[in-house]
């Protein structure tokens, strides 16, 4: 494995932290200068409005990625002062040290290719590991390019990796390798569950970051128009397609009659084009990914009209 060979031979952990800051630096610049290249590309092979792309993938990814380039020159240890008894006149110094852990996998979705990937790969570079990055099999191409950037940023080879397939072949791969050392996963519970399983036979760390059913709360004192505004967003910020979307709404009984006939009225008004198409900013309901993708609303669609 290419990223394990790169973290043993410490071309990139052995560097000063000064060192690695300044490259994660250089590379979030050039990120910035292929801002619309990104943004466009995201928009073509995801379906999300152009708008969107550029706000929070592209505009998002860039403030992550410089933060998080200057957290590598800010990873302490402690010192610690324990009480132990020690004979008169013994001395006894504890400390801590932060250490990379070496090679972390990173699995990505579909919905935010770009973003969270980049939540991903920035820490494990800023602490010093290497990162094999499997994004979805239906929306690569961003994360691909963006590996690009990061070799021209300097980043060394083999320390940041990309590798594309499906979730069963390459992804089972990646939490089972006896050299992945962290699993960082957002996606669905099931998979989830999965990889905690397969990282449990060999210790590996995991972060996992699953599915939701998220409630909106709306009370009898609330702001009707600003409520509305704020579940448009929730409900159909990327046609829907994200883990926190408002999927139910709860409201106080006063309320009620006047914030659902107000957010069916803007629901009908809602916006829908092409996602690439400059001249309509207002655009807020685009492609959704693939059929499959579609499906869930459907069902939802017939449900409330047999209601």
């Amino acid at each position: 494995m290419s990223g394990w060979r790169a973290f043993v031979a410490r071309n990139w952990a052995g560097k000063l932290p000064a060192e690695r800051e300044r490259i994660l630096l250089r590379f979030a610049d050039l990120v910035e200068q292929h801002s619309e290249e990104l943004a466009q590309l995201e928009t073509l092979e995801q379906g999300k409005s152009i708008n969107i792309s550029r706000l929070f993938e592209v505009g998002c990814t860039l403030n992550w990625m410089r933060y998080t380039a200057g957290l590598t020159t800010k990873i302490t240890g402690k010192t610690l002062d324990l009480s132990i008894p020690l004979p008169q006149g013994a001395r006894y110094q504890a400390w801590t040290r932060k250490e990379p852990v070496g090679v972390v996998a990173g699995i990505v979705p579909w919905n935010f290719p770009l973003m969270i990937g980049m939540w991903k790969v920035m820490p494990a570079l800023a602490a010093g590991c290497s990162i094999v990055i499997k994004p979805s099999e239906t929306t690569p191409l961003t994360m691909l390019r963006v590996a690009e950037l990061a070799s021209e940023a300097g980043i060394p080879d083999g320390v940041f990796n990309v590798v594309t397939g499906s979730g069963a072949v390459c992804g089972a791969a990646l939490t089972s390798h006896p050299h992945i050392a962290k699993v960082s996963f957002t996606g669905s519970t099931a998979t989830g569950k999965q990889i905690a399983r397969a990282a449990a036979d060999t210790l590996t760390g995991v972060t996992l970051e699953l599915g939701g059913k998220n409630p909106a709360i709306v009370l009898k004192d609330a702001d009707p128009a600003w409520v509305i505004e704020g579940l448009m967003t929730g409900s159909f910020l990327n046609q829907g397609q994200v883990c926190a979307a408002s999927s139910r709404i709860y409201i106080e009984a006063p309320l009620f009659d006047t914030l659902v006939s107000g957010f069916e009225q803007a629901v009908k008004s809602l916006s829908v084009g092409r996602a690439c198409r400059r001249r309509r900013l207002s655009t807020r309901w685009c492609p959704a990914l693939t059929a499959t993708r579609c499906r869930p609303s459907w069902m939802k669609q017939n449900r409330a009209m047999q209601s």
